[in-house]
């Protein structure tokens, strides 16, 4: 039998629902087999068993309405996906067309437009063929070439006349005058400088400040020969002497006292930057060796200023006469002299006249006169005789030799063993 609800129209609504609760009132059921099987069942159980199947059966019908809204979904789907899989492969195809239309190898738009332009015949190289034909003069490398040539070849180029400084319109025109008008200042100012160097150098000649430059060059090479013998140099040429208020005498060189045998033996000295005669060098000579108590008197000459016939040195009068070159001074020639100057210093000792042997002095005092006079025939012969300078050279270096052995025989004489090496050193 078929199992069937009874409902009753009269009643009020039999199922409410309040919230999460279902409410059923008179509601009957029809079905003789489940009321068999109810009945069957224990008393106490059939409100749950009711329940139950109340429960189950609102299950399953749910169940049932879910199942049929995902049938439905997945019959739409599908017929999406249909309608989706066709048009893909129509569009696939219609991009296919268009890419064969635009990138096929055989026909297609870029290939065909790519030759066009870049290949072997193409326009690009027509267009690079006639930019860089060297043959062609209307060619970009041609037109490059014709204005290069304006500009850098030859004379005529525009290069050439913007850096020729002698065109008037030259850049370097301007430059040209500029370092001419700077050269010619230049030239100008060293021109005022020499002049005002000659006219400082003349009026140094005629002052004092000349003499004074001289003293200084005398002054340092006297005081090497000085300390190499043992003696005393002293600069006096501002100090007054024994003779009142003279000043006569430049230098005093003080012997050594082993050498002088315990006397205060002097040598003044004399520097002249000026010409005198000889009768004044004399007189002067005189003055000085009382003014400054020497024994003897050397004077040392400028070559401008030295009488003629004393270089290197001679010996007038008994003084010791010396020329020295301030451009190019000889120190070996201011110690000759000045060696000979202590040796006539020397031989005015008559107090050791029992020890000396005064003819060997004087033996050497004229072989040293006698070797001089040769000097100064050697010198005039020098003077006029061109070819053999060299030769009167080297007799004059022997000479000179002579003159120095000459003096270390008389020095070796006049002093003791004792002093002799500081003597002659």
């Amino acid at each position: 039998m078929e199992a069937r609800i009874v409902t009753f129209p009269s009643a009020q609504p039999a199922v409410r629902i309040a919230g999460d609760r279902i409410d059923v009132d008179r509601l009957s059921l029809v079905d003789g087999a489940l009321a068999a099987w109810l009945g069957a069942q224990p008393m106490d159980d059939h409100a749950i068993l009711a329940e139950r199947a109340l429960r189950i059966g609102l299950t399953a019908l749910q169940s049932v309405g879910v199942t049929l809204n995902v049938d439905a979904v997945r019959a739409e789907f599908d017929r999406f996906a249909d309608q989706s899989r066709v048009a893909n492969e129509q569009a696939a195809a219609a991009l296919e067309q268009v890419l064969r239309a635009n990138f096929a190898d055989d026909g297609g738009r870029l290939p065909r437009t790519l030759e066009a332009f870049l290949g072997d015949r193409g326009k690009l190289k027509s267009m690079v063929d006639e930019l860089f034909d060297p043959r062609r003069r209307d060619s970009a490398i041609g037109r490059i070439g014709t204005m290069l040539e304006t500009y850098f070849d030859g004379d005529g180029s525009r290069l050439a006349q913007l850096l020729d400084p002698t065109r008037m319109n030259s850049p370097l025109h301007q430059f040209r005058l500029e370092m001419e008008n700077g050269f010619k200042a230049l030239h100008e100012k060293l021109v005022a400088i020499e002049a005002a160097q000659a006219a400082r150098a003349g009026e140094r000649a005629r002052s004092a400040a000349k003499g004074g430059d001289f003293e200084e060059l005398l002054e340092g090479m006297l005081g090497n020969i000085a300390r190499g013998a043992n003696d005393l140099l002293e600069r006096c040429g501002n100090d007054a002497g024994d003779a009142g208020r003279s000043k006569k005498g430049d230098f005093v060189l003080t012997l050594d006292p082993d050498l002088a045998r315990g006397c205060d033996l002097r040598v003044v000295i004399e520097a002249k930057d000026r010409r005198m005669s000889g009768r004044e060098m004399r007189d002067e000579l005189r003055a000085a060796k009382t003014n400054r108590d020497a024994a003897a008197a050397l004077v040392v000459f400028t070559p401008e200023h030295g009488p003629t016939g004393i270089a290197p040195f001679d010996v007038r009068a008994g003084d010791v006469y010396a020329v020295i070159d301030p451009a190019d001074p000889d120190l070996a020639t201011l110690q000759a002299a000045v060696r000979l100057a202590r040796l006539l210093a020397l031989a005015t000792l008559r107090s050791s006249e029992a020890e000396v042997d005064i003819g060997e002095v004087r033996a050497a005092l004229t072989g040293i006169r006698e070797t001089l006079e040769l000097v100064r025939g050697l010198k005039v012969q020098l003077t006029n005789i061109g070819t053999s300078s060299e030769n009167v050279s080297k007799a004059l270096d022997k000479l000179r030799e002579a003159v120095l052995a000459w003096i270390g025989r008389a020095e070796r004489e006049l002093a003791p063993e004792s002093s002799y090496p500081s003597l002659i050193g």
